[in-house]
């Protein structure tokens, strides 16, 4: 990724994530969020999108004339203190924590220390993989990445107040009241924010999810229906990947037979064939902001790079717990390939899911790959290391998009656009390096308290149990295959922009109470406002959705006092 922020003036730079005071604020607010994330996942077994507090707590250091701390006004230092708070909560729960709790929960205490340096090196690949695809036409900018929305306009209505700053307010004062009575806020939020067709289907999803078994008097999960959806629609995404990297859009290829009018998107296909950045073709007088900032080459060079990152990854894991030794050559060899390409499908269909609707099945999809092990006859130890690795990818993946949208957000007015964007991401990354080094410190330390006091993620106990229990029933493969099918006729339908087959699955592995209704109702209020208000309309729907999402997560992060 280029650095073209360091050719503008000085005073049109982006802020420095290691200036001596972001950096000190930077790291504080990591140390909180690698807590709560490590408290939540433990008593409550989840963790919760901490962005908005470190937004809050960087408007109010703002206030404060001393020292230097009036610089935390700017916007941008915001993101990046945002950012921090945001990405170590998900690191250390969800990325580190749960992947070591798995041999724990499974009585091997001796793999915990490998496994944390396994998990590590899968955190910090997921991440580089993100940095660099992000921006995308697989991972665009201008999808809806709601939890990014929702911190970007916490900021922005923190900075200039007024109408928005008072829906804001209003909006996430009604999260919190209703989620008090245990009503899923973030569900309505994403549905006021993100694709109307992908959240209708993730209400349907959550909708079967919930009230299927009461009403069938059948269980979907122990007959892995949602698990079978989940796979052939998570390789279908796969596939659309795989055409948008090698540059087979189906517009550039009718433009090449004349039967296309040379639009934006005509233009960018042109430029990614000839090796051109997308964005500096682009002649498109309006926002050049919506043009993507990476061509198919380097999404292409960044996902073939990850998996050969991965590798490398795995061949180290391996080698920390024993497996060299335990296993054949030939089977280690495949157990390596194995891992990394459950790594990176993992990444892929968490981080398409958080896309579009701001929630991730990381558990459902790390679930999907144990029970393939099982199938193979993977033996219990490689198994529990493969599901250590391939859990410890997705969460902080999905996270890095959200801060990077909150940050698109906040710099996509500025002059010289794509120089000051492109260093804003960079300096995003730099204070992620701090948070996951910050995260990787705390959980070293703070595992052993926790886990001692029978405090471990339930994720992991489900894990260790299911590969205790092994598999029983010999019609888990067929159902995997035979729902596999509509799963991937449903996302082939949806296509890369909607990720209908992906989004039904996940409601059905979400599968939240009531969380239904609050997406239906949601959208049915946008569609309402919409036509009543216009354009602003819509603007105004996603501002009240931000609102939600931040009320929910300020009460989530509530309830840990």
């Amino acid at each position: 990724m280029e650095t073209p922020g360091r050719t503008l003036p000085v005073e049109q730079r982006h802020p420095k994530s290691l200036e001596p005071v972001t950096a000190v604020i930077t790291i504080a607010m990591a140390v909180v969020g690698g807590f709560i994330g490590i408290h939540m996942i433990t008593t409550l077994g989840v963790s919760p999108n901490t962005s908005v507090i470190g937004a809050l707590v960087a408007m109010l250091i703002g206030r404060l004339n001393a020292f230097g701390l009036h610089r935390m006004r700017d916007v941008h230092r915001q993101n990046l203190v945002q950012t921090s708070i945001s990405s170590a909560t998900f690191a250390a729960a969800n990325s580190l924590l749960t992947p070591i709790a798995i041999p724990f929960a499974f009585g091997r205490t001796d793999l915990v220390w490998p496994t944390l340096l396994g998990a590590s090196l899968g955190l910090t690949i997921d991440v580089w993989v993100l940095y660099h695809s992000f921006g995308s036409q697989f991972l665009p900018a201008t999808s809806a990445w709601p939890p990014g929305v929702a911190a970007a306009e916490t900021i922005q209505a923190g900075d200039k107040g007024g109408r928005r700053a008072l829906i804001l307010l209003g909006s996430g004062i009604a999260s919190v009241v209703v989620s008090f009575f245990g009503l899923p806020m973030s569900a309505a939020g994403v549905a006021m924010i993100g694709n109307t067709a992908a959240l209708f289907l993730f209400g349907v999803g959550l909708m079967i999810g919930q009230y299927a078994p009461g009403i069938l008097d059948v269980s979907l999960s122990s007959l892995f229906i949602p698990h079978g959806l989940m796979i052939g629609a998570g390789l279908v995404a796969l596939i659309q990947a795989g055409f948008i990297m090698a540059n087979k859009h189906p517009l550039s290829r009718l433009r090449r037979r004349g039967k296309a009018p040379e639009t934006t998107t005509a233009r960018q296909d042109t430029a990614e064939a000839d090796g051109v950045d997308a964005f500096e073709a682009s002649e498109t007088p309006g926002d050049p902001s919506t043009v993507a900032t990476v061509s198919s080459a380097r999404l292409r060079r960044s996902f073939i790079t990850g998996y050969i990152l991965f590798v490398l990854g795995a061949v180290v894991t391996a080698t920390v717990t024993g497996l060299v030794v335990d296993l054949s050559v030939p089977a280690l060899i495949g157990w390596v390939l194995f891992a990394a390409f459950a790594a990176i499908v993992h990444e892929v269909i968490v981080g398409v899911a958080a896309m579009q609707a701001g929630w991730f099945p990381s558990f459902a999809v790390t679930l999907i790959f144990l029970v393939i092990g099982l199938v193979i006859h993977m033996p219990q130890v490689p198994l529990l290391v493969l599901v250590g690795y391939c859990a410890s990818t997705g969460p902080a993946f999905a996270d890095m998009g959200y801060d990077l949208k909150a940050g698109w957000l906040l710099r996509r007015g500025e002059p010289n656009w794509k120089a000051f964007e492109l260093e804003g991401r960079r300096q995003q990354l730099i204070a992620g390096t701090m948070w996951f080094a910050v995260a990787i410190g705390m959980v070293a330390l703070l595992w052993h308290t926790f886990f001692s006091q029978g405090q471990l993620p339930p994720t992991a106990k489900v894990f260790a149990d299911t590969i205790k229990a092994g598999l029983t029933d010999p019609s888990v493969t067929h159902n995997l295959i035979l729902w596999a099918i509509p799963g991937a006729i449903l996302q082939l339908l949806g296509g890369t922009k909607r990720q209908l087959g992906v989004m039904f699955a996940t409601g059905l592995l979400v599968a939240t109470a009531n969380a239904c209704w609050m997406v239906f109702a949601a959208l049915a209020f946008r569609w309402w406002w919409r036509r009543r208000r216009g354009t602003e309309g819509e603007s105004e729907s996603s501002l009240v959705g931000a609102g939600f999402i931040a009320g929910d997560s300020l009460y989530a992060v509530g309830r840990i006092f």
